[in-house]
């Protein structure tokens, strides 16, 4: 009996350890396991963020822009389609551009078409230059009090170079001569790129009327698009300036500095 005893409480003794070691075992795994899937989400999200939501925002801004020209294009039968260059041989229609009110915040009033960054690139601009109002849900912001397509002085614009659809993602990418095409209901305003700046986000310097230049009467209308650098970083600033060519009416058809380049 004595015996009995010994070898139960003997035998007992191990097997409540092995027990309370199973369960401290299994609480340690069952966080382990709710850190990994955490880890795993958070991963899901940031690949989501940049990547595929980014693709699908992109696609979006880019298949709106082109129902806005569509729109634009239904209410002027018999003109090109946007996009469409003019006949080879055919001297290009331009006309003195037709200046703009300034937009209400987050009001739509065009749509920016660059060649280099493929045919299908055809992003909303709205007034101001907010996250909430027009940045993310919109596309391209203008600033406020800057001037308008075609206008003697800067219009200044700015987009995400990342999230969001990154309209200005491949800001870095223009080359001097390229076409940057402003389309609004009455026509499209050509601006010539010309050169890339990095400044600090306080150099608001480069939205004045002659951009860098103090006081300096504006005499030709510039353009300016501005965006966050480096990638994924607000440290700087990327500005890339263009000098305006031309404007072509709606009457007139698509120019041909829509053509895409290689």
């Amino acid at each position: 009996m004595e015996e009995a005893l010994a070898g139960g409480v003997g035998d007992a003794g191990p097997r409540h350890s092995r027990a309370r070691a199973k369960r401290g075992t299994s609480v340690v795994g069952v966080i382990g396991e709710l850190l990994i899937t955490g880890g795993v989400l958070v991963l899901l999200y940031v690949v989501w963020q940049l990547w595929v939501g980014d693709m699908i925002y992109g696609a979006e801004r880019n298949a709106t822009g082109h129902e806005i020209s569509q729109e634009w294009a239904d209410a002027y039968p018999g003109t090109n389609e946007p996009g469409a260059a003019p006949d080879p041989g055919e001297e290009p229609v331009t006309a003195d551009p037709i200046i703009l009110d300034e937009p209400a915040d987050a009001e739509r009033f065009g749509v920016m078409h660059i060649p280099r960054f493929g045919a299908d690139y055809a992003v909303p601009m709205a007034g101001g230059v907010t996250r909430a109002n027009t940045l993310d849900p919109i596309g391209i912001g203008h600033y406020p009090g800057t001037s308008m397509p075609g206008e003697a002085g800067n219009f200044a614009v700015a987009a995400h170079r990342t999230t969001w659809g990154k309209p200005f993602n491949r800001i870095a990418e223009l080359r001097v001569g390229d076409a940057i095409v402003v389309e609004t209901e009455e026509g499209w305003y050509t601006y010539r790129f010309r050169t890339l700046e990095y400044v600090t986000p306080d150099e608001v310097e480069v939205l004045l009327p002659v951009p860098q230049a103090l006081d300096v009467p504006a005499g030709t209308p510039y353009i300016t698009m501005t965006s966050c650098s480096p990638m994924f970083s607000m440290a700087e600033r990327i500005v890339a300036y263009g000098v305006f060519e031309s404007f072509t009416p709606r009457s007139a058809g698509a120019p041909a500095s829509l053509e895409v380049v290689a």
